[in-house]
């Protein structure tokens, strides 16, 4: 029997909410579950509405069809950092490569005191510069741009796009890839990948 003062210590843990969250993840009714665990519905209710503390067997079942440790459970979510706010004066700015004169764009991370993210958020300001000195690249995983002043070039393999204030582009970042501003004026956008 668990006694009031255990319960009140194991509640910020949200072992509960951990549990739900990691099954509405996988798609998998409280039945399905259960069948995977041996556990009943009715009992994996109540331990996902915090009514009923798991037993460490029980949680070890559990963490063992989503592929995690028991610490993902007892991980104080206040000191995960799952929010994380950055404020203006506090990011940096980088050019693409370090010390590499003739920049084409410069970036700074919108997202860098968040742990264990699952996308990396980046502001970003290109620069004109001739099209022989752009370095395309190339990254395992998918990038989504959005363009919030100015316009942008963006060459993806042999075709060339051209963003325009308000415009976005979602592709594959497998393949070489590089930007340049069109116009003007500043071009800034926010971009995300994921990694």
């Amino acid at each position: 029997m668990i006694t009031k003062d255990i319960a009140e210590e194991l509640r910020p843990y949200g072992i509960g909410e951990k549990l739900r969250g990691l099954r509405l993840r996988k798609s998998m009714g409280l039945v399905q579950l259960g069948q995977h665990t041996g556990l009943s519905p009715a009992m994996l209710s109540k331990l996902e509405r915090g009514r009923l503390f798991p037993t460490l067997p029980t949680l070890t079942r559990i963490a063992m069809v989503f592929s995690v440790g028991l610490d993902y459970f007892f991980t104080d979510e206040r000191k995960r950092h799952v929010v994380a706010v950055v404020r203006k004066k506090d990011r940096m700015r980088f050019p693409e490569q370090p010390k590499v004169a003739g920049a084409s764009y410069y970036f700074e991370s919108l997202d860098f005191p968040a742990t264990e993210r699952k996308l990396n958020a980046y502001f970003a300001e290109f620069e004109n510069v001739p099209e022989e000195k752009l370095r395309p690249h190339q990254h395992p995983s998918v990038e989504f741009i959005y363009l919030v002043s100015g316009s942008l070039e963006i060459r993806i393999g042999s075709v060339l796009y051209t963003l325009e204030a308000g415009d976005a582009i979602y592709f594959d970042a497998m393949v070489r890839h590089s930007y340049r501003n069109h116009g003007k004026g500043a071009s800034a956008a926010i971009v995300v990948t994921v990694p």
